[in-house]
């Protein structure tokens, strides 16, 4: 049943992808904001008992839907199918990315370096309005590998370990509140202080898995020997190096450099460690990265097939 709802949903959202995702995140903003109104007093103990009320509750309530449904008759497996792919269809946001992704790459097939910076810094929320042509392509592949896993794969991945949709809405809640709560940078948001240490913890537990499993998918679909070097050497020298580990096995089997400095618009250098080996980053090289998302997640439907098989002949 995963691998069918996964099918359906994936063909769902390219149908017909969900139009404005800011207003289903609203209440869940909303809420994130009045349990930290509650409960923060810059004490990590309180923002644990915060990310217990925001996560728990609904993990439960989807897989006690899901068990209800599925017990629920003859029509039972069919509407649990349903209750699967809505939730699927929900959290799993393919078109979420791909739509700027797709603006960026045509505006610089155009030459429209102006076009895609404007693309790039909506897309990203900051302003990239002095990005050279090589930058614009880089940061573009990065958010597209950092969002497909994080909004493709890093989903699938719990689906697919815990019964029902639960799996996927505790990914997707744990990162909603990891980016809400989580930031370990004062100057972002000084008012969390200790607060937000439990969030960021708890994914980083979370996405260990699957950001190792992310990487074996580009390796394997890519360039094997070149991801794999990147990254045992290059992961770790990343802001977020488990973030590291998806960017410098992306890069290393795309075979193109990613990272290294950039300079900001107010003159600073943002000083980012180089990712992967080969080229310079260009238009081209927007094309590969589509297919080896696109490779990587074909892999992970067959190994779930795979894995269905052997669950039935067993």
């Amino acid at each position: 049943m995963s691998l069918i709802s996964l099918v359906i949903a994936l063909v769902l959202e390219q149908w017909r992808p969900l139009a404005d995702r800011g207003r289903l995140f609203a209440p869940l903003m909303r809420y994130a904001n009045y349990l930290e109104s509650q409960f923060n007093a810059g004490e990590a103990r309180q923002g644990t008992a915060a990310w217990m009320l925001a996560v728990l509750p609904a993990v439960l309530c989807a897989w006690l839907i899901y068990w209800i449904v599925q017990h629920a008759g003859p029509l039972g497996p069919i509407a649990a199918l349903a209750v699967n792919v809505a939730a699927l269809y929900l959290t799993m946001g393919f078109r979420q990315f791909s739509h700027a992704f797709t603006a960026i790459h045509l505006a610089l097939k155009e030459d429209d370096l102006e076009r895609a910076r404007k693309i790039l810094g909506e897309w990203l929320g900051q302003n990239c309005s002095d990005l050279s042509r090589e930058e614009v392509a880089r940061l573009t592949i990065e958010g597209a590998l950092t969002a497909s896993h994080r909004h493709v794969f890093g989903v699938v991945f719990w689906f697919v370990l815990l019964p029902g949709p639960s799996g996927a809405i505790l990914y997707r809640l744990a990162l909603f509140l990891a980016e809400r709560w989580g930031h370990d940078d004062a100057a972002v948001n000084p008012a969390l202080g200790s607060f937000g240490k439990f969030a960021r913890d708890a994914f980083v537990a979370l996405d260990w898995v699957p950001v190792r499993i992310t990487a074996m998918a580009f390796a394997a679909v890519g360039d094997f020997e070149d991801a794999v070097y990147c990254w045992r050497s290059q992961a770790e020298k990343w802001s977020d190096p488990a973030l590291g580990i998806v960017l410098a096995a992306g890069a290393g089997a795309l075979g193109v450099r990613l990272g290294m400095p950039i300079v900001n618009v107010d003159g600073s250098v943002s000083d980012r460690p180089e990712l992967g080996v080969g080229d310079e980053a260009d238009a081209g090289f927007l094309d590969s990265t589509v297919g080896l998302v696109w490779r990587a997640l074909v892999l992970y439907l067959l190994m779930l097939l795979l894995l269905g098989v052997a669950k039935a002949v067993s």
